[in-house]
């Protein structure tokens, strides 16, 4: 089943700019890990807001329970508020109808 992810990551104002450097380096292996696993589809930065980073991401797993280990899996889970939707195909779909 595929899953829409809306993060807002809030950087503690006593967090130091290594531990931030860190914490996102750390973020973009485990992307990487989670993409080569099939898990993590797509990735898309927002506009940020001040003091947050913002995203979209488009993943996939077996049930919302496993979507979720996934995602508390992410370094910067700790830091991070996330809205999920169960995404459903539409048979309207471009992709479906292979345009």
């Amino acid at each position: 089943m595929e899953y829409l992810t809306t993060f807002t990551v809030t950087f503690p104002d006593d967090a130091s700019a290594s531990e931030v450097a860190d914490i996102k380096a750390r973020e973009a292996d485990r992307t990487r890990e989670l993409a080569e696993q099939g898990h993590l589809l797509r990735l898309w930065m927002l506009p940020p807001t001040p003091g947050h980073w913002r995203a979209i991401g488009l993943w996939r797993a077996e049930s919302e329970e496993q979507l979720a280990a996934i995602l508390a899996s992410l370094p910067m889970d700790k830091w991070m508020t996330t809205e999920t939707t169960p995404l459903a195909e539409h048979p309207n779909d471009p992709a479906r109808a292979g345009v």
